[in-house]
């Protein structure tokens, strides 16, 4: 597709998940990700997503990936020379630069912040690993990022490149019905707009005391009917007033915060994460 020639066009991105469960990736319903959000990307040609089963690229008569553990111990290790040339291989297929990222227990712990610094990639290239891991040294030789979605262990990387693809692919622009939909989620940081995206009056902020950079949790949600059972929703949604929702909605988002967690208001001292910034770690376990 001749990009450079459409105005304001910009190219889909794509998404490249090598695992020995493709299958696991179907494009289509029943898919996980065939549906919703992800499968409304695709529909749209906002998102590209390829599964690449692994096997197809190893040289053994059996379609075997792994192999068992130099120095003893349980479970199998995927081998180097089929996760290699997957990878070699998936990459050739589009001129777009890849960013390689590998699911591991052991990588970075997946934040907003990393999120959406994926998500302005042209790119990537998801590795999910399955067994005990896979063979540090093809991990030393592709250097991804290696990235984690929590402290427990999962049988393979395929669900948590779900997570990770699921969380990217709502921030794409034009994905979501609305353009501040995403912007307003828990982990955004404070919105300083009303709903219809006009400039909130700074006096209608005045004493809300949020540090810098901060990431809040989202605020309360209510729809039809205006009283259920006897609950009724806080008045100040129905006043028509642009400012005192948007304030009522940042107190809310701050109280939560405060409640739940008060690390997220001093985590945002500390600037933003990027993908850039990711280092790869040493040892490679198991994949999660």
């Amino acid at each position: 597709m001749l990009y450079g020639l459409l105005p304001h066009y910009h190219p889909p991105m794509r998404i490249d998940v090598l695992t020995t469960f493709p299958e696991m990736f179907y494009p289509t319903p029943p898919g996980a990700m065939g549906v919703s959000i992800p499968g409304r990307a695709q529909k749209a040609g906002i998102l590209e997503l390829h599964a690449t089963n692994i096997r197809d690229y190893t040289n053994d008569k059996y379609n075997k990936t792994d192999d068992r553990p130099y120095g003893g111990g349980p479970g199998m290790v995927m081998m180097c020379q089929p996760v290699w040339d997957a990878v070699t291989a998936v990459e050739a297929q589009d001129s777009r630069p890849a960013t390689r990222v590998y699911l591991s227990p052991q990588g970075t712990p997946l934040t907003q912040d990393l999120v959406e610094s994926l998500a302005s990639k042209p790119r990537l290239v998801m590795i999910a690993g399955h067994y005990e891991g896979i063979d540090e040294r093809v991990i030393e030789r592709l250097d991804p990022i290696e990235i984690s979605i929590g402290d427990y262990i999962l049988s393979g990387g395929e669900l948590a490149a779900m997570v990770l693809i699921d969380a990217i692919t709502r921030t794409l622009p034009g994905v979501l019905g609305h353009g501040d939909s995403a912007l307003e989620d828990s982990f955004s940081h404070a919105n300083t707009t009303n709903p219809d995206g006009s400039v909130i009056n700074p006096k209608a902020l005045k004493g809300l005391e949020i540090p810098a950079g901060a990431k809040l949790l989202d605020c309360p949600h209510y729809t039809r009917p205006q009283v259920w059972d006897g609950m009724e929703i806080p008045p100040v949604l129905t006043s028509g007033d642009h400012n005192a929702v948007a304030r009522w909605r940042l107190e809310q988002r701050l109280k939560r915060t405060q409640d739940r967690r008060p690390d997220l208001l001093e985590s945002g001292l500390s600037g933003p994460e990027s993908a850039d910034s990711v280092d790869s770690p040493g040892e490679i376990c198991d994949d999660a």
